[in-house]
């Protein structure tokens, strides 16, 4: 005898999966917390400790917050929680993916890749803010090259001397 205001219980596993599918969230972010301890607890830092805050803090605490997050969200899911549709997004749903835009965009990633050797990060990442603006709808051939050069010569800028970390040159390694 079940009352009426109590959902029914799904019938299969399949059917309980599917309406807990939040879960596989939970189990990325589990994931992705235990590749970051693993990877900060296991990296050499005799050299660049200098003090009780080191190079590990920082991973530490995001691979501890993905564990609590993933814990957390696991929690809320078994206790009946879901995620709200998002209402203000002007997405229709029956529609399917857009695969054009999506394959366009992991080929600029992966020319990324391959390209961010021999040609140095300047020219490479240029390439990438224009690809990923093309491949995302923009059309001023005029005008997104300059500022996906601008971008990725501010990018490298800042990362190679303000930050101290450094990025490959490339072919522009004594002009830069």
């Amino acid at each position: 005898m079940s009352d009426e205001n109590t959902p029914a219980r799904p019938a299969t596993a399949r059917a309980w999966l599917r309406e807990h599918s939040e879960l596989g969230v939970c189990v990325l972010l589990l994931v992705l917390g235990v590749l970051v301890l693993t990877d900060a607890l296991t990296m050499s830092v005799d050299i660049t400790q200098r003090g009780p805050v080191g190079p590990r803090t920082v991973p530490v605490a995001v691979g501890i917050g993905l564990l609590a997050v993933a814990v957390l969200l696991a929690v809320d899911v078994l206790r009946g929680g879901r995620g709200e549709a998002e209402a203000g997004e002007d997405v229709d749903l029956d529609e399917p993916a857009d695969r054009r835009t999506v394959a366009l965009l992991t080929g600029v990633f992966l020319a990324f890749a391959v390209l961010i050797g021999p040609l140095g990060f300047p020219i490479s990442g240029a390439l990438l803010f224009w690809g990923s603006a093309y491949a995302l709808g923009s059309r001023h051939l005029d005008r997104d090259p300059l500022i996906a050069a601008g971008l990725s010569l501010m990018t490298y800028f800042v990362f190679d001397n303000l930050l101290g970390v450094p990025l490959p040159g490339g072919p522009l390694m004594g002009v830069l």
